[in-house]
């Protein structure tokens, strides 16, 4: 009897955890590196736009912690198949550290095909160039 209350305990743990892990999941998220220096790059501000017909539509605005990261970056809406951008204001990150940068503006397009998948995309920049791709 001992054992099946330790083996239900355990499941009860294992459903809580994967379900605080699932509820902690968001749709997109993102994460700036400053090649220059190795580090992350805090306080980048980033918008998260969905295209139309007419244009691009604003969906979300936030900044990057001191990780570098926005985790949870989809608006509290629900999430549509589609093209999408985040455009990162390198210029601002980069007079706040009193260095001129080529790029004031980084924009990144990318497609949204399955809602129920992770989008992570991730952001290497240096004052005069960036990478990035899809991450996970």
């Amino acid at each position: 009897m001992k054992h099946y209350f330790n083996a239900a305990a355990l499941a009860l743990a294992l459903a809580a955890s994967a379900t605080a892990m699932a509820a902690e999941q968001n749709l997109l998220s993102v994460h700036v590196l400053n090649q220059q220096t190795g580090k992350p790059a805090s306080n980048v501000e980033v918008t998260l736009e969905q295209k139309q017909e007419a244009g691009w539509k604003f969906l979300n605005q936030a900044t990057t912690d001191k990780d570098g990261r926005i985790k949870h970056f989809w608006p509290a809406q629900p999430a549509a198949t589609g093209d999408y951008r985040v455009v990162f204001k390198t210029g601002r990150y980069f007079s706040e550290q009193k260095q001129e940068s080529f790029f004031p503006e980084i924009p990144v397009e990318f497609h949204i095909s399955n809602t129920a998948e992770h989008y992570h995309v991730p952001l290497l920049l240096s004052q005069y160039g960036y990478s990035t791709y899809r991450g996970s």
